[in-house]
C-alpha cells in the first residue's frame, strides 16, 4: 500500500476554474493579527509559506478589508491602500516557492465592527446594532453601497497586482454581504431589502465587480454562513438558494462554508472541543447537492482521517482544516508520508488561536511555540552534545526534553509518577474535556520518536543530580494545590486536584469556588454533577468561568450547567468554614454590599491558585556545578502554553 492508501480522496487532484490544487485540503480564511500598520507583515509570508511547504493544497488568507469605515479589530489588512501590494508579493512569492495556489479573501465587515479605530460610522443594510459590538449602525444608502462595491473591486485589483491566483469574498460569519443576506439584519424596503432575491443584490452585483477586476483567467470563491444559528436568520434553506443564484452567475469557481455569526453565536464558529468534529457537514452536503462548483466544507476536523471519510461520503470537494495546520504546518505532508501519528494534533482548547485574537494578540499555539514566530529563525545551539536532565514530565518538561533533544542534546527525561502528562492528566479527565490530553500524547510521541531517556517513577534530589553531574538541568517540577488561608484546615475543603486526581469523593451537597475563573471550578463542578451531587459553583468575580468566555467556551458550560440543575453566584468572598455534623457551613460576604451569606454543604472544592514546586530550584540555584534552568509552574503557576513556551525557550538557548 503507498503511503497516502489509507485515504481514498484527500490526496486526488481537483480542478477550481483556472486552478488546479494537488490535494483537498484547504487552509481556509483565520485571523493572525500579523498586520503592521493595516499593511501585511514579513510574519504573514512566513507563516503561510510554512503550511505551503507542509503540503497544504490551497491557502486563502486572512481577510482584507475593502473600505476605510471597516476597521472592527486593530491589526486588519487595509486592502484598499495601494501599498499593500509589496507586502502581497512577499506573500504570494514565499507561497508560489511551493508550487501552492493561495487567494486573498476580501471583506467588508459591516456592522460586525465599531467605529473606534476608524473614527467613521459603521455602515449596515439596517440600523440594527450588533449584539457583540453594540454600536448603532448607519443604514447605508445607494451611494454608499455603489462606494462599498467599487471597494470590492479595488481590492481584488491590488490583489492581482500582488500575484494571488485569485479572491475570496468572505459574505458569511462576519460580513456586510451577510447583513444582507440575514433577514434578521436586513430590513430594508428597497431593491436591497425584502425577498431573498433582492437581499441577494449586493453579493451579486460584488460577484459582477470581482470578476471584472481579476478577469477570467484567476479564480474566485464566494464563502457564505449556512445557517446563523440566531432567531429569524438566515438557515439552510436560505444558504442553498443564495448558492444556487452564485452558481448561476457562471463568474464563481467555487462555494466555501460557515456556520454561525462572527457574534452572537461565534462559540459555533470556532467551535472548542465541546462541540463533536464534523458538526458544521451539513451545509456544504445540501449546497454541493444544489450547485455544479466545488463546495469547501469546514467544521473542527483535526486528523486527515475525518478529512477523507468526508470527502468520500460526498459532504463536501474539499476540507477546510486551519487549526490542524495552526498546531502542525506539516499536517498535509505527514499524512502524505504515512506519518499521520506524528501530526501534532489540535486539542481545539481555542486558548493561544482564539483566544489570544480576543485579546488583540498575535496568533499562537498552546502546544506549538513556533507558531506565530516563523519569520523569526532559531538560534543556532552554542554547543551539541550536552547531557542535559530534564526532571518533571508534564508539558514543560516534554518540550524542554523535545527541543533539546532536536538540538542534537543528550536528553534524560526524569518523571516522579508512573506516567508521563502532569496535571494535564487530570485536566482531561472530565466531561467534555478528554482532547486536551492531546497535548500530552503529541509530546510524548515525540519524545518516544527522538529516543529520549525517560526514566518513570524516578524522584530526583539535588543530591542525585549533583551525582550526576550533567552539563544542564532543566527543572519542570510543577506546582502543588495551595490551601487559601479561610479552610482552617477543614477535611471537607479540598482542592480541584484532590478530586480529578482520586484523592477524595465527594459526595452530596458540594460548594465549588472559583477564583481562577477557568476549565478548573466549571469541569470539577460538571463532573460532580454528573456523579449525583447537589453542585452550586461562587465566584468572586462577576461572572463563573469568565475566562471561559475568550476561549469560546462560556456558552456551551452554561447550556450543560442549566441541564445538570448546577447554580451559580457571584460577587462572593469566602470568609471561613466552621464543621456542621458531617459537612461545614462556608461564610461568604458579597462584597459589592457587604452582607453575609452561609451555605451549609457537605464539601468545598477550592478552584484557586497552587504554589510552586521550587524546593529543588532553590537547593541548587548559585550552588550547583552545572547550569540550572526552570520552566512553567515551577517558576510560578500558569497555564500549560506558558510551561510550553518557557520549555522550547531555555532548550534552544542551552
Amino acid at each position: 500500500m503507498s503511503s497516502t492508501g489509507r485515504y481514498r480522496r484527500l490526496f486526488t487532484p481537483l480542478r477550481i476554474g483556472p486552478l488546479t490544487v494537488r490535494n483537498r485540503v484547504v487552509f481556509s480564511a483565520h485571523l493572525t493579527n500579523y498586520a503592521e500598520d493595516g499593511r501585511p507583515s514579513e510574519q504573514h509570508a512566513a507563516y503561510y509559506a510554512a503550511r505551503a511547504a507542509g503540503g497544504a493544497g490551497l491557502i486563502i488568507t486572512e481577510e482584507h478589508s475593502t473600505h476605510p469605515t471597516d476597521w472592527p479589530y486593530e491589526k486588519l489588512i487595509h486592502g484598499f491602500h495601494p501599498d499593500v501590494v509589496p507586502g502581497y508579493r512577499r506573500i504570494t512569492e514565499a507561497v508560489h516557492a511551493h508550487d501552492v495556489p493561495i487567494l486573498a479573501q476580501i471583506n467588508h465587515n459591516g456592522g460586525q465592527a465599531s467605529g473606534m479605530y476608524s473614527r467613521l460610522p459603521v455602515l449596515a443594510p439596517s440600523a440594527i446594532p450588533d449584539p457583540l459590538f453594540r454600536e448603532v449602525p448607519k443604514a447605508v444608502e445607494q451611494a454608499e453601497i455603489d462606494e462599498i462595491i467599487a471597494g470590492y473591486g479595488l481590492v481584488a485589483t491590488h490583489c492581482m497586482q500582488g500575484g494571488f491566483d485569485g479572491v475570496e469574498l468572505q459574505c458569511s460569519h462576519s460580513s456586510i454581504v451577510r447583513g444582507f443576506l440575514s433577514p434578521a439584519t436586513n430590513t430594508r424596503t428597497d431593491d436591497y431589502g425584502g425577498s431573498l432575491a433582492n437581499r441577494a443584490r449586493l453579493l451579486l452585483e460584488i460577484v459582477a465587480t470581482v470578476r471584472a477586476a481579476i478577469g477570467p483567467d484567476k479564480a474566485l470563491g464566494v464563502r457564505i454562513c449556512g445557517d446563523e444559528l440566531i432567531e429569524g436568520g438566515t438557515t439552510i434553506d436560505d444558504a442553498v438558494e443564495v448558492a444556487r443564484m452564485v452558481d448561476a452567475t457562471g463568474q464563481v469557481d467555487y462555494i466555501n462554508t460557515s456556520i454561525g455569526v462572527a457574534t452572537a453565536t461565534l462559540y459555533m464558529i470556532e467551535a472548542s472541543m465541546r462541540i463533536p468534529p464534523g458538526y458544521a457537514m451539513f451545509i456544504p452536503s445540501a449546497i454541493r447537492d444544489a450547485v455544479s462548483i466545488p463546495v469547501i466544507g469546514v467544521g473542527r476536523f483535526k486528523d486527515p482521517l475525518q478529512a477523507d471519510r468526508a470527502l468520500e461520503a460526498g459532504q463536501a470537494d474539499l476540507i477546510g482544516v486551519v487549526r490542524g495546520q495552526i498546531a502542525d504546518a506539516d499536517f498535509v505532508a505527514k499524512a502524505r508520508s504515512g506519518h499521520a501519528t506524528e501530526i501534532r494534533t489540535c486539542l481545539s482548547c481555542n486558548q493561544e488561536c482564539v483566544g489570544r485574537m480576543g485579546l488583540n494578540r498575535w496568533l499562537g499555539c498552546i502546544e506549538n511555540p513556533r507558531t506565530g514566530k516563523e519569520s523569526v529563525p532559531l538560534p543556532p545551539p552554542r554547543r551539541r552534545g550536552l547531557r542535559v536532565h530534564v526532571v518533571g514530565g508534564g508539558p514543560g518538561g516534554m518540550q524542554a526534553a523535545v527541543s533539546a533533544a532536536q538540538a542534537g542534546h543528550h536528553v534524560t527525561l526524569f518523571e516522579r509518577s508512573s506516567r508521563l502528562g502532569g496535571q494535564v492528566v487530570a485536566a482531561a479527565s472530565v466531561p467534555s474535556r478528554a482532547e486536551f490530553l492531546d497535548i500530552a500524547r503529541n509530546l510524548i510521541a515525540s519524545v518516544q520518536r527522538l529516543g529520549i531517556d525517560v526514566k518513570t517513577e524516578f524522584p530526583v534530589d539535588a543530591a542525585f543530580l549533583r551525582s550526576e553531574a550533567p552539563d544542564a538541568v532543566v527543572l519542570a517540577t510543577g506546582a502543588r494545590p495551595n490551601a487559601p488561608w479561610w479552610t482552617g484546615g477543614s477535611p471537607r475543603v479540598v482542592d480541584v486536584r484532590d478530586v480529578l486526581e482520586g484523592r477524595v469523593e465527594p459526595t452530596g451537597s458540594v460548594v465549588v469556588v472559583d477564583e481562577l475563573g477557568f476549565h478548573q471550578a466549571t469541569s470539577v463542578a460538571e463532573l460532580l454533577a454528573d456523579r449525583g451531587c447537589t453542585v452550586e459553583v461562587l465566584t468572586n468575580g462577576m461572572v463563573v468561568g469568565q475566562d471561559l468566555g475568550v476561549t469560546l467556551d462560556l456558552e456551551t458550560w452554561n447550556a450543560r450547567a442549566h441541564g445538570l440543575g448546577i447554580t451559580q453566584a457571584t460577587d462572593l468572598v469566602p470568609m471561613g468554614v466552621t464543621p456542621a455534623g458531617d459537612g461545614v457551613e462556608l461564610r461568604l460576604q458579597h462584597h459589592p454590599t457587604g452582607t453575609d451569606q452561609v451555605r451549609s454543604v457537605d464539601w468545598v472544592v477550592c478552584a484557586v491558585h497552587q504554589a510552586p514546586e521550587d524546593e529543588l530550584w532553590k537547593a541548587l540555584r548559585g550552588s550547583a556545578p552545572f547550569a540550572v534552568h526552570r520552566v512553567g509552574d515551577c517558576v510560578t503557576p500558569r497555564r500549560a502554553h506558558a510551561a510550553v513556551v518557557e520549555g522550547e525557550r531555555v532548550a534552544v538557548r542551552l
